[in-house]
Formats: C-alpha cells, sequence, structure tokens
C-alpha cells in the first residue's frame, strides 16, 4: 500500500464508512489508482444513528438457527476451573463488571425489527455471580451435586433476545474451595475471545484486590463496528473473487459423509453428545512434527491428512470434506475484541487414485494454503452461493471437523489463590464427529467430540486405537499408499481372521442343515 501515516489512513477509512455504497465505490476506484488498497486501512468506529445494529454473518447463522432449531446449548461455550485459597468475591465481581463495561458485546441481546435481525447493546448490564453454598452436604452429597450442576448450567439454553448471554455461577465447595463456571453463548464469543475475558479478569482481580484502578487500556473499536465494517467491505469484486473459488473449489462434493455408524442417523438432529479424552505420546508427536518439516508442511497438515485417510478407510468415500475453524484475527485492531470472529474453512481431500501419504501431504498443503489466501469470505456466504441439499438431519458441506488448537489459553491468575482447569464435558456435539488436538509438553493432548446418536463410546475407543495405528503406520513408510496403511494391529488380525473362519463354518454347518433338511421332506 501507498506509504501514507497511520492517521492519514484512520482519516481516509473514516471517510469512507461515512459514505453512501455508491459513493464509496467511487472513492475506492480513485485510491486504488493512487496505490491505496482499502481493504488494508484500519477498521474504525461506525457512526450509529442508533443501538439497532446489523449482525456479522456469523451471528446471523447463530441466530437463524435458534430461529430454526429454538432454545438449545449446542453453542453454549462453557470454562470450569477449580479455585483454591482466600478468593475475594467482591473483586471477581468488580472485574466481571468492568469488562462487561469495555465490551459491548457482553452487553447485547438479538432481536428481530421486521424479520430482520439485530443486535441492541444496553448501555448497562449486570453478569452478577451466583454463588451455590455447599459446604453442608457430605462429601459423596457434594460430589453427585456439583456434577449435576455444571451439567445443567452447561446445557441450559440462554434466550438471545436478553442480555447477558452470560452466566457466572461459584460453587462454594468448602472454606478454601470454589469452581468457578463460567457459560458464554457463541454468539458474542469465541475461543480468542475466552482468552481475552481471562486476561482480562486476571488483570482486574489483581488491581482492584490491591486497591488500585484498572490497568486496561480503553479499546479502539467495538465488536458492532467490525460487523457494520464486515458488510461494509467483504462485497463485490473482492467478494466474488473469493467465491468464485469456493464454488470451484467444493463443487461436485458428497453431500453427506457416510461413516459406518451404530445406529441410523435421525431423521433430526439432535446435537447429543460426549467427549473422550486421548494423548499421542511425546515421541510419536516428535516424530509427527518431524516428517512434517521434511515434508515441508505444517503440523496441522499433517495430523489433518491422517484423519482424512481415516475417515477416507472407515467410509470408503474417495472424496472428503472436512470442517476446520479459523481464528479470523488477520487485523490488529481486532485482537483485543471479545467477539465471534471464528470463521470455518471446507477443506476437501480426494482419495481416487489411492495416492501415497506423501502424495497426499502434497495436495492437503496446496488445498490448505489456497484455503487461507480465500478464508475472509464467511462460511456463510460459501453455503448460500453452493446452495447445497438442505437436511434436518446432517449440516451442510461437512459433518466432521478437524481441530489443531494454536492458541494457548492463558491460565487464569489471581493473587493468593490456586488455579486448577477442570474439564467442562457438556453433553453437546454440534456435528457427527469432532478431533481436537493441542500440542502440550506431554505430546499431541486430544479428544473426540462425537454425536451419542451416531457412535458408541467403544466405536470411539476402537477409532482412537486405528488412529494411532494409523499414525505409526505413516512414520513408518510415508511413501505407502493411503488404502495400504495399517488400521489393525496383528493381534486384532487375528481376532478378525478367526471370527471371520469361524463364521464361515458355521454359514456351511447351516447349508448342511438345510440341505438335510430339504432331502427329508
Amino acid at each position: 500500500m501507498m506509504n501514507i501515516t497511520q492517521i492519514e489512513q484512520q482519516a481516509i477509512a473514516k471517510r469512507l464508512t461515512n459514505l453512501s455504497a455508491n459513493k464509496r465505490l467511487e472513492l475506492i476506484k480513485l485510491l486504488r489508482k493512487e496505490g491505496i488498497e482499502p481493504l488494508k486501512l484500519p477498521i474504525v468506529p461506525a457512526i450509529r444513528e442508533s443501538n439497532k445494529l446489523p449482525l456479522s454473518w456469523g451471528q446471523e447463522r447463530l441466530w437463524l438457527f435458534n430461529q430454526i432449531q429454538g432454545a438449545s446449548a449446542t453453542y453454549n461455550e462453557s470454562t470450569v476451573v477449580r479455585i483454591t485459597g482466600n478468593l475475594d468475591i467482591n473483586a471477581l465481581q468488580r472485574a466481571l463488571s468492568e469488562i462487561t463495561r469495555r465490551h459491548e458485546v457482553l452487553r447485547t441481546s438479538f432481536q428481530s425489527e421486521n424479520g430482520t435481525p439485530i443486535q441492541v447493546i444496553h448501555q448497562e448490564v449486570t453478569i452478577n455471580i451466583n454463588v451455590v453454598d455447599l459446604q453442608k452436604y457430605s462429601e459423596q452429597e457434594r460430589q453427585t451435586l456439583v456434577k449435576e450442576l455444571t451439567t445443567k448450567i452447561a446445557i441450559t439454553p440462554f434466550d438471545l433476545g436478553i442480555a447477558p448471554l452470560v452466566r457466572c455461577n461459584l460453587l462454594h465447595v468448602s472454606p478454601v474451595e470454589h469452581l468457578f463456571l463460567l457459560t458464554i453463548h457463541h454468539i458474542i464469543a469465541d475461543v480468542w475471545s475466552m482468552g481475552i475475558l481471562i486476561q482480562e479478569l486476571s488483570s482486574l482481580y489483581q488491581a482492584f484486590t490491591q486497591g488500585f484502578a484498572s490497568p486496561l487500556a480503553e479499546l479502539p473499536i467495538q465488536y458492532a463496528d467490525f460487523a457494520i465494517w464486515q458488510r461494509q467491505w467483504l462485497s463485490g469484486d473482492k467478494k466474488e473473487t473469493q467465491l468464485n473459488y469456493w464454488k470451484q473449489q467444493l463443487q461436485g462434493a458428497p453431500e453427506l459423509l457416510q461413516l459406518p455408524t451404530d445406529r441410523p442417523r435421525p431423521i433430526v438432529q439432535t446435537y447429543r453428545g460426549r467427549i473422550t479424552n486421548f494423548t499421542l505420546n511425546t515421541d510419536l508427536t516428535q516424530n509427527l512434527q518431524t516428517l512434517s518439516r521434511e515434508s515441508d508442511t505444517t503440523l496441522f497438515m499433517t495430523m489433518y491428512a491422517a484423519f482424512a485417510t481415516l475417515l477416507y478407510r472407515y467410509s470408503g468415500q474417495s472424496d472428503i470434506s472436512i470442517g476446520s475453524p479459523i481464528a479470523n484475527r488477520n487485523r490488529s485492531e481486532i485482537e483485543p475484541l471479545i467477539g465471534f470472529f471464528l470463521n470455518t474453512l471446507v477443506l476437501r481431500s480426494r482419495f481416487e487414485d489411492n495416492p501415497s501419504f506423501k502424495q497426499l501431504l502434497a495436495q492437503v498443503k496446496e488445498t490448505t494454503l489456497k484455503a487461507y489466501e480465500h478464508q475472509d469470505v464467511p462460511f456463510e456466504q460459501v453455503v448460500e452461493a453452493l446452495r447445497p441439499k438442505r437436511s434436518l438431519s446432517y449440516s451442510p458441506l461437512y459433518q466432521a471437523w478437524f481441530v489443531l488448537q494454536n492458541i494457548s489459553m492463558p491460565p487464569l491468575k489471581l493473587p493468593g489463590v490456586t488455579i486448577t482447569p477442570l474439564n467442562s464435558n457438556a453433553e453437546i456435539s454440534k456435528c457427527d464427529l469432532l478431533l481436537s488436538m493441542r500440542k502440550t509438553e506431554k505430546g499431541l493432548e486430544s479428544f473426540w467430540q462425537y454425536n451419542t446418536d451416531l457412535f458408541d463410546d467403544t466405536t470411539i475407543v476402537r477409532m482412537t486405537e486405528h488412529l494411532q495405528n494409523l499414525l505409526e503406520g505413516i512414520l513408518a513408510n510415508p511413501q505407502a499408499k493411503v488404502r495400504e496403511l495399517p488400521l489393525l494391529k496383528k493381534s486384532e488380525k487375528q481376532q478378525l481372521s478367526k471370527k471371520s473362519l469361524g463364521k464361515l463354518k458355521q454359514i456351511k454347518r447351516n447349508s448342511i442343515k438345510l440341505e438335510k433338511s430339504q432331502l427329508e421332506q
């Protein structure tokens, strides 16, 4: 972009924001002639004629889902931590109140005006900490109550028309132990946002317990400014170029991933789910990283290729589409904001020619890099452009999801207490099957999130074993054809062979009995 100062960039951006659509287009053409790319200008606060503002495209998708499905906990995001020590509840409440003041999105409700969804930003909203005292109960009763309450709080739906879309509960387990439960609707926050909230909570709590004022700088823009900017700028030539890529890339992709399931697919998705945790050890993780470096790919690409191979082997389909999230925080001014910025990329892999894993990895690298180049167009716009066959039984474009977390969630640090994160196993699954991984000192800490209408726990445990066998086979011979890579261990193969032999013998015995019966008749 032409070398102009930051103040000049801000002034141009502000002028563009305030113009009508036609005049904005004329100025954009003039700016490009001068070597100034408008899309690289900063996002600035928009002029607001009222507090009734448009939703971002991602928010609109979740709002429409809510309208179709009704009140649901499918998009609830929950965090649970154990706090041990002398907790100052008043300081914690003050910190939450300050965060709510700072971030408009936490004071936002979602309503309909003449059939169009709008954000309504409220001047004052309080996130009250609901303290539940469990000290009077026995140890066994407390454990039961904690499990029941954490589940109930996590799966209780929000009313999108009532702010705040945040619940904060504090279970008082003993004089020196609390469980902090934070539940927030995805329409106002994503994983990155949870990290921001925890960082700000830590900083504010520490300041308030010491009698200091807030140390946090005011935010340059708010989420609603981003939503307005997104609708203004991701249009015209920019939008068409990106949409044309996705239309070409996903044209003719199978509508449904036909994994073998333990039960028939329900006519309407219920989103009932469960989580199963597992870890790939440090040796396996290091070897996978080495393979990635040697192949000039990332660990994400290698693990995605392995997961796609597993789905190919399970389904027998040679055309596999998998959804994968991208933070979509590629602008500095939106990095400190709580909000729903996350976008979904659909990555498609082809197995028709039975490629070697190395060849598949090269294909995945090209597909992934191209997807990153076209990441700006929201997933909702891609679905609208492709117009896939819609079904209440499964999600459009993909039913499996892969995540390699590269966002390290900052620890909640409160002076005078010890914080221990706990798993929140809310019984929800947004898709058929999700594989999430995160690199740690212990290796790749991973979990499956799966639809319990389709899969039994034992099936997922077996899937974990098959994934590990597959990865070991890949490392042993990356040049092997994907169809020949091992899923089963020798002992499992022998067991299956014995079962198959037993079934053949039984079939033979049944045939002899049938022949005798027919002769006697």
